[in-house]
Formats: C-alpha cells, structure tokens, sequence
C-alpha cells in the first residue's frame, strides 16, 4: 500500500511526479501517465465534530467520492460527540498516524483543533462557514500553512427574506445561537445587517451547550419566528425549538435543508450531501496529487448545492401556508413530501406496466 507520508513531504511539482511514479511501482498500480493515476491506495481520516443529519450528510458525500474513485482509499472515522477532551484525543491521534494521506475536520471547532495540532499531513475542511474568521485561512483566495477546504457559509440575507415572504408581517426575527462557535457569531452579524435592510429587528440568544436551548428560546419575547443558523450547539437540541414553535405558534426556519426535515418550516439552504461530495472531490484531488494544497484555496459551496426546501406538515403545525408557486419551485420533505414521493413512484410503476412513456 502507498503510505502519502511521500505526499506529505512533497514541495515542489517536480519532487510530486517522481514519487507518484515510485509509488506506482510499488503497488503495480495502472496508472497512466500525467494528472490522477488510478489504483494506487490512500487513507484519509474522517474528524467529524458531533452527530446531526447534517454532519452526518456531510461525512456520507465524502465518502461517497471515495469509495466511488478508481482508489483504494481506506477511510478511518472518528466523531468527538461535542467532547473536547475527545475532539482533542482525535485530532492527536490523526496528528501522529504517518500512514495518513489527508484529514478532513467536519466543522468549525474541529477544524481549529486540527490546523493547530497537525502540521504534516494535509487537512480538508468541510461545514465551516467563515474559514477566515476562524482564523484557518488568511483570506478566501489562499490556502492555510497546511489546510483548505469548502465552507458551507449560507445566504443568510435570502434565507431571511425568504421568512418574510412566507410569513408576511414580520418585526422580530428571534436567532438562538452559540456564542462560542465563530461559524455562527459570523452568520448573527450577516442577519444583523440583512435585517436592517429589510427592515425588521434581530432578538439574539446566546447558549452555551444543548442543555440550554429550551431555556433560550423560552426567553424569547414577542419574536414574529425563529431563525435557526447552522449552529451546532442548537441543531445539535433542535426538536426542543420546533417544540417551541408548535406551542406557541411561532414559525421556525432553518439555514439548511436537513433542519426541515426534521421539522422546521422551510429555508433556501446547503444540501449538505452535496456539500460534503464538493469537499470528497477537494480530498480526492490533492491525495492523488492532481492538485496540491499550495495551490488550492478554500471554495464555497457549489451553487448547484443551494435548494428551496419546505416541510407542509410543519407550517401546518405552526400556522401558517406556505405561497403555492414557492411550492412548486421547492424540494418538499416531511410526510408530505412522502406521500408525494409514494404516488409519483405509484404512477412512474403504473405507467411501466401499462408500456405509458408519456412524460
């Protein structure tokens, strides 16, 4: 097996092609000549910061990429649950695991642990929204000493204006957020300044763990919705604020999609599957030496990847009706959104036995 110990050690394009060409030969690789060679063998290190769908579908696109390359790329797993003595065990151990190709932090704070603790071995971030503020990067057109990555920074200004569209009369947008996460103080100032522009006021709430959201957004007087950004504190205790908008008829609305699915109303945000298969294809070219890190700065998220995604039985829930036409543009998820899935799946077998192909 290659061990990227090689790439690690790698400064010039040169100094690259001759150890892509040595390691060739030590696996009796196919590879053919100029770019990514196919068949050669990686490991890449997964340091994924706490389990929610969207982290999870972040982790799920990185792997996809590949296990679905022409590579035999083993991938290691590691998730500190929100733990910092584990984020920091974590991090220490990818730090001194010389077979390692590349490690990919899932998340702002991992990610600040691993650019201060790895120094060979190259590092990918993923689902950090704000890489300069987080002090990874120097800014967004160059890479760190020895880290890049995708950011995951929404369009806060069109997910706000989106609550007003759907909402209507619309004062106070309450935000319940964590302090203590860099990627979420950055989106709260965005919302700060789309706010008044579109003129309405920003009730802040700041926890410090998932223990006390309940009691965030219970302190929350006279807000017309919820705003949630993809803060993991918050997401991390999300039913406890869909609860709270159920109760109190207070719509909620979330930074990314997997968010409604588990119950808010609506967002124009990250498909974070695609989010995590951008940031697989960054990993994947720079292990294979098709690109090197010196020379890649960090991205954002691939257009492609931003969705409208709206959950009927959830605006329901909190009484109000989303615009039929946003409907119709929108990826609908929730039992709706099944039963949708369940009868075009009925009529799509329906017209394979009836021989019907018409569109």
């Amino acid at each position: 097996m290659k061990r990227t110990t090689l790439l690690k050690t790698v400064a010039t394009s040169a100094t690259l092609g001759l150890l892509l060409t040595a390691c060739g030969g030590d696996d009796g690789g196919n590879g053919g000549g100029g770019g990514e060679a196919e068949g050669e063998s990686y490991k890449v290190g997964i340091a994924q910061y706490v389990s929610h769908p969207s982290l999870d579908a972040t982790a799920q696109g990185i792997k996809d990429v590949l296990e679905e390359s022409d590579h035999d790329i083993e991938v290691e797993e590691q998730n500190a649950q929100a733990d910092q003595a584990t984020m920091n065990n974590v991090v220490g151990g990818f730090a001194g695991d010389g077979d390692l190709d590349a490690v990919v932090p899932i998340a702002t704070p991992v990610a600040i642990a691993a650019a201060t603790t790895i120094e060979d071995t190259p590092v990918v971030f993923s689902a950090v929204t704000d890489p300069v503020d987080a002090g990874l990067v120097p800014d967004w057109d160059t890479p760190g000493d020895n880290i890049t990555g995708v950011s995951d920074m929404n369009p806060v200004d069109e997910q706000l204006q989106l609550i007003l569209d759907v909402v209507g009369d619309v004062e106070v947008i309450g935000i319940p957020y964590s302090s203590a996460e860099s990627n979420s103080v950055v989106q709260v100032e965005a919302a700060q300044d789309a706010a008044e522009e579109l003129g309405f006021e920003i009730q802040e709430v700041a926890v410090t763990n998932t223990s006390e959201v309940a009691q965030g957004v219970e302190s929350f007087s006279n807000v017309d919705a919820i705003y949630v950004p993809t803060d993991n504190t918050v997401v991390s205790g999300l039913e406890t604020v869909i609860s709270y908008g159920i109760d109190n008829q207070i719509p909620v609305f979330a930074a990314e999609s997997d968010s409604v699915e588990r119950g808010t109303i609506g967002t124009y945000g990250l498909n974070y599957y695609e989010h995590g298969r951008q940031a697989g294809e960054m990993v994947l070219s720079l292990i294979t030496g098709e690109a090197e890190l010196a020379d890649t700065p960090p991205s954002l998220a691939d257009p492609d990847a931003l969705e409208y995604t709206f959950n009927l039985d959830a605006a329901e829930q909190m009484g109000v009706e989303i615009p039929q036409d946003m409907v119709d543009e929108a990826n609908i998820v929730g039992e709706e959104g099944d039963d949708a899935a369940t009868e075009e799946e009925t009529a799509t077998e329906d017209d394979a036995e009836t021989g019907d192909d018409t569109e």
